[in-house]
């Protein structure tokens, strides 16, 4: 399918959860003029222990570079697992540019803020010792996920996610979930934009927030899903299994 606009995020390659076969086979769905890498596409903290680059994270990149062959302009903007690109952003790299955020004017004219989110997360900025407690709990919390839903699977059961489940029931999560949506919103109005596309908090969503329109792209973990802007500028949040119904283009991992 021919898009103007495909938004990812948070696909942490090199994290033993990242659904990289589902994104290999989403990416070969769609020929976007422009492709944005909404931040954490690598899992740099993994670098340091307990890396998982299989063959499937190297197709996914595969494929990314072959779209780059057929024409698809490429924006990675820096999220904070893949933070050790920022020593190198603002920056272009043949047809790929890589910089801390973006922005993206809409086939209808709406401009639109690309950024990952971990600039609004105020314990991302002020208390790095408890986000890395947290990501640690966040992977615990997918461990468990593993677990429940092979028994689930054996029982006939459908897939179920504790750590989603966990995140939209307890009440801090709710709350910082509302306090990082407010911060995106009054800093995308500062940028002079009308829209925010961001990541980070792994919540897919599609609203309006404070009279800003708000994309999160979702992850690549629990969710599987991305924001497609279509040729009219159609915003959309399409995820894996809707994408089943759109005839592979048949590309290859180049």
């Amino acid at each position: 399918m021919r898009v103007q606009s495909l938004f990812v995020s948070d696909v942490h390659l090199g994290c033993r959860f990242s659904r990289a076969p589902e994104l290999f086979e989403f990416l070969g769905r769609f020929e976007p003029e422009n492709l944005f890498l909404v931040g954490d596409i690598i899992d740099g903290w993994k670098l340091r222990r307990n890396f998982a680059w299989d063959d499937t994270a190297s197709f996914v990149v595969r494929r990314v570079l072959g779209m780059l062959k057929r024409g698809t302009r490429v924006h990675y903007a820096t999220g904070n697992h893949d933070e050790f690109l920022r020593d190198w952003s603002p920056q272009t790299f043949g047809h790929v540019e890589l910089a801390d955020q973006f922005i993206h004017v809409t086939r209808d004219g709406r401009r639109l803020l690309v950024i990952h989110g971990d600039l609004f997360d105020q314990v991302t900025r002020h208390a790095r010792w408890i986000e890395r407690f947290g990501a640690r709990a966040y992977t615990a919390a997918l461990h468990a996920n593993a677990w429940t839903n092979a028994v689930r699977r054996r029982l006939g059961y459908p897939h179920w996610s504790l750590s989603a489940a966990l995140k939209s029931r307890v009440k801090t999560a709710v709350n910082f979930i509302n306090d990082f949506e407010g911060f995106v919103a009054r800093y995308t109005r500062e940028q002079g934009c009308t829209g925010v596309v961001c990541g980070h908090i792994h919540v897919p969503a599609i609203r309006m927030l404070e009279g800003v329109e708000y994309y999160n792209c979702g992850d690549w973990v629990e969710h599987c899903t991305a924001v497609v802007e279509h040729l009219d500028g159609r915003m959309e949040l399409v995820g894996y299994h809707d994408a089943a119904a759109v005839p592979s283009i048949g590309y290859h991992a180049a």
